[in-house]
């Protein structure tokens, strides 16, 4: 997997190099220190995160440390801040519910179809729910997955409400006795106060119809903004029930340094990574391999 993802992180290994170039560059420790904070910020880490990381290593190391155990710390410091305390999910219920929230264009659909026919590979049994009413394509898109996978969806019509779709979809689901309940939420304007009550209405239909459930809520981020990810994060903080975060598009991008200060800013696991436009191209995140990924 290491091999592979290091392929996928190609453009943003780039954007790491001077931070790998520093750590072996025979300057002193304070040097390297002053060099990394730099660094890091133009490999879109993020200034709260880079802050936070050269803290840490000033605290760590000692001034004769050397350049191995310089970049040991470096590497221990990003897995501790690509992982949150919250950053497993919950043990498997006998019906689970993930909704897929985030600003259009981010890959929700696409994302959710990936999650879907891995879930469908383990022998799950999997709906869908258009709950995007808003835009036309992205029920037409999401209908597209559901042939290409054999995966039910259950769509409402144009501008419908969504939280209306959602409970049609409940109930088929559980008609059904499905296992996986995928929602494609809509994503208007991450700012916008409206789309927040709605994500809550849908959520408490779902809380209210499947009681013993359980409800993931996963925030879908394009890597290949860089930091306006972490203030699309920020504003879908408001929305009570984010579990974890689905990067996408991080095969295509150099900013996939945001990650951590995602991670870092606001405390959400990252839960997997889009690497590519196909339904396989899911994994995943392990903050051990993606930061060995970054420094090889």
């Amino acid at each position: 997997m290491l091999g592979s993802l290091k392929e996928k992180l190609a453009r943003t290994r780039d954007a790491f190099r001077r931070v790998g170039d520093l750590l072996r560059s025979g300057k002193r420790r304070d040097e390297i220190l002053e060099g990394l904070e730099e660094a890091l910020i133009r490999a879109d880490v993020g200034v709260a995160a880079t802050e936070k990381i050269v803290g840490a290593l000033k605290a760590r190391t000692g001034k004769a440390e050397d350049q191995a155990g310089l970049e040991a710390a470096l590497r221990d410091e990003l897995v501790v801040l690509l992982s949150p305390a919250n950053g497993r999910p919950a043990p498997a219920a006998v019906q689970t519910v993930i909704l897929m929230v985030g600003v259009n264009g981010g890959g929700k659909t696409t994302s959710a179809a990936k999650l879907a026919a891995r879930l469908k590979r383990d022998g799950r049994r999997v709906m869908f729910a258009a709950a995007d009413t808003f835009r036309a394509a992205a029920q037409e898109q999401l209908a597209v997955w559901g042939r290409k996978l054999d995966i039910p969806v259950v769509k409402g019509s144009y501008g419908a409400d969504p939280a209306s779709v959602v409970f049609d979809a409940v109930q088929s689901f559980k008609a059904q006795r499905g296992d996986v309940l995928l929602v494609d939420t809509a994503g208007r304007i991450h700012t916008n106060a409206n789309l927040m009550a709605e994500l809550e209405k849908v959520r408490r239909v779902v809380v209210r119809e499947l009681p013993a459930a359980r409800v993931e809520s996963l925030l879908v981020l394009d890597a290949t903004v860089g930091q306006n990810a972490v203030l699309q994060a920020r504003e879908f903080l408001k929305f009570s029930g984010l579990t974890g975060i689905f990067l996408t598009k991080v095969d295509g991008t150099a900013k996939g340094g945001a990650a951590i200060a995602v991670a870092a800013e606001l405390g959400l696991p990252i839960r997997y990574l889009g690497l590519g436009e196909g339904e396989d191209d899911i994994a995943d995140f392990s903050p051990r391999e993606f930061v060995e990924a970054l420094l090889a």
